[in-house]
C-alpha cells in the first residue's frame, strides 16, 4: 500500500483547530488526513443532506457515463447491486478500511477506454467487501458477483474453479476480491481480480501457474514468469466473467525501476511491431526514461486462439507520481489520445463531471494511463480516474524526488 500523503499546503480550507475542512462535495478540495480529526458537519450533498459513498460514486458514474454517451439506465441497477454493501458508508466517517483500489482508500476507481473511431466505454472498479478482514471481504466480493450472475450480467463458473486458490479461508495480503463492470455498446460486462499472495507472497508463482493451468493456460506460464523475477512480482490475476466475444485470462507484473527500453521488452511477449509504441508511450506519460517511483505494471492477456503466449499486453503508468498536479497529467493523457488519433473532448467532460475542484489543485485524481495492444483491434488508450471520496493529494511544487521505494501502488486495473 502507499503511504497516506500530508495535508495541504494552509490555505482558504484551513479550520481554526488546523485541521482542514471536507468540502461540500468530495473531490472538490484537500480534507484532513482520514487517520485524523474529520468535521461532522460537512461532507455533505448540495441539498445539505449527509452524503454517503454510493451517492458519491453514482453521481460520478453517471457524469462518466454522459462524457461517453452511455445510457445510464443501463448502468445504475447493475451499479446499485455491485455497490449494495458500501452505499450506506457516510463520507463524514474515514475510511473503514485501507482498501488498495485508491490512494484515499476509497474502493472504487472510474476509468474510460478510448479506442480510435469508436465511442469511449466507461468502466467503474470496486472492491465490494470494504474491510480489512480478508476472509470476510472475500466472502462478500463472492456474494456480490453471485448476485449478478443471478441478473445474467456474469457467470461464476469460472471463479468457483479457482476459489481455493484465490478465497481460501485464512488469506494472506492487502485485498481478495476486486469486481469491474464495463458498458460497450450498451452491454454490460464484468471481470473480478483476484490476490495471487493468498496464500502468501511466497506462493504467488505457484498459484498463478496452477490457476492458468486449471485454465488451459498452463504452457504460458514459463514465459510469463521470466517478466515477474524483479521484485514486486506477480500482482493481480484477472477474470472476464459473462458475455465477451474472447474472454480473457489477465496476469498482472508489478515492474520496478523499469525503463521504457525494459517495458519495450516485456511487451515482446506478445508478437507484433508494438514495442517501439510502448517505449514511446512511457516517455509521453511519465516523462522519464527510468521509473524508481512508483513501479510500471504490465498486464499480459491470454485467450482461447493462443493459449501458449500472450494474446495482450498493457502498459500501466502511474502518471500521478510523474505529474506535479493534474492538470500536467490531464495534459499528458490528452496527449496520448491524440497520438492514436483520438477525440480528447470526452475526457475533459469526464474530468469536469467527476470533480468540481480545479485540476491544477491537487495531483491523484488521474492515477494511471493504460497502452493496450491486442491483435487485430487498434491500440487502445485507457484513462483511469480516482475518486476522492475521502481525500485529495495536494500538488507538488516541483517534480517529486526520485527513490527506490513504495508499492505499485491503488490502480484501476482493467485493460
Amino acid at each position: 500500500m502507499t503511504p497516506r500523503d500530508a495535508s495541504a499546503a494552509e490555505g482558504p480550507d484551513q479550520q481554526a483547530d488546523g485541521t482542514r475542512r471536507r468540502c461540500a462535495v468530495p473531490g472538490s478540495g484537500p480534507i484532513p488526513d482520514p487517520d485524523g480529526p474529520v468535521p461532522r458537519d460537512s461532507a455533505c450533498s448540495p441539498g445539505g443532506t449527509e452524503l454517503r459513498l454510493g451517492e458519491h460514486v453514482k453521481r460520478q458514474t453517471a457524469a462518466l457515463c454522459e462524457a461517453a454517451g452511455t445510457a445510464r439506465d443501463l448502468v445504475r441497477p447493475l451499479l446499485d447491486t455491485a455497490l449494495e454493501p458500501l452505499s450506506r458508508l457516510s463520507l463524514l466517517d474515514p475510511p473503514p478500511a485501507r482498501s488498495l483500489v485508491s490512494d484515499d482508500h476509497s474502493p472504487v476507481e472510474l476509468s474510460l477506454a478510448f479506442t480510435p473511431g469508436a465511442p469511449p466505454v466507461p468502466r467503474v472498479l470496486l472492491e465490494p467487501g470494504y474491510t480489512d478482514d480478508m476472509a470476510r471481504s472475500g466472502r462478500i466480493g463472492r456474494g456480490v458477483a453471485e448476485r449478478l450472475a443471478d441478473r445474467g450480467v456474469l457467470s461464476c463458473a469460472r471463479l468457483h474453479m479457482l476459489s481455493d486458490l484465490f478465497l481460501p479461508a485464512t488469506p494472506h495480503g492487502p485485498f481478495a476480491l476486486w469486481l469491474a463492470l464495463e458498458f460497450p455498446d450498451g452491454r454490460p460486462r464484468a471481470k473480478v481480480y483476484l490476490n495471487p499472495a493468498a496464500h502468501g507472497p511466497g506462493r504467488s508463482a505457484d498459484t498463478v501457474a496452477e490457476a492458468l493451468a486449471r485454465l488451459g493456460y498452463g504452457e504460458a506460464f514459463p514465459a510469463l514468469r521470466r517478466y515477474a523475477d524483479r521484485p514486486g512480482g506477480f500482482l493481480f490475476f484477472a477474470l472476464d466473467l459473462g458475455d465477451w466475444p474472447a474472454p480473457r485470462v489477465k496476469v498482472y507484473v508489478a515492474h520496478r525501476d523499469f525503463s521504457a527500453a525494459d517495458a519495450a521488452a516485456a511487451s515482446r511477449a506478445m508478437p507484433g511491431d508494438h514495442p517501439g509504441r510502448v517505449a514511446e508511450f512511457v516517455g509521453l506519460i511519465a516523462a522519464e526514461r527510468r521509473l524508481r517511483r512508483r513501479p510500471l505494471v504490465s498486464c499480459f492477456s491470454f485467450t482461447r486462439a493462443c493459449p501458449d503466449r500472450p494474446s495482450g499486453y498493457s502498459l500501466h503508468v502511474p502518471v500521478r507520481d510523474y505529474v506535479e498536479d493534474d492538470r500536467q497529467a490531464r495534459d499528458r493523457a490528452v496527449a496520448a489520445l491524440h497520438r492514436y488519433g483520438i477525440d480528447s473532448r470526452p475526457l475533459h467532460r469526464a474530468l469536469a463531471g467527476v470533480t468540481s475542484r480545479p485540476l491544477d489543485a491537487g495531483v491523484g485524481l488521474i492515477a494511471y494511463v493504460t497502452l493496450t495492444h491486442a491483435a487485430p483491434s487498434p491500440p487502445r488508450v485507457t484513462v483511469y480516474l480516482s475518486s476522492e471520496a475521502y481525500r485529495v493529494r495536494p500538488p507538488r511544487r516541483s517534480a517529486p524526488a526520485a527513490s527506490g521505494g513504495g508499492e505499485p501502488g491503488p490502480m484501476m486495473v482493467g485493460g
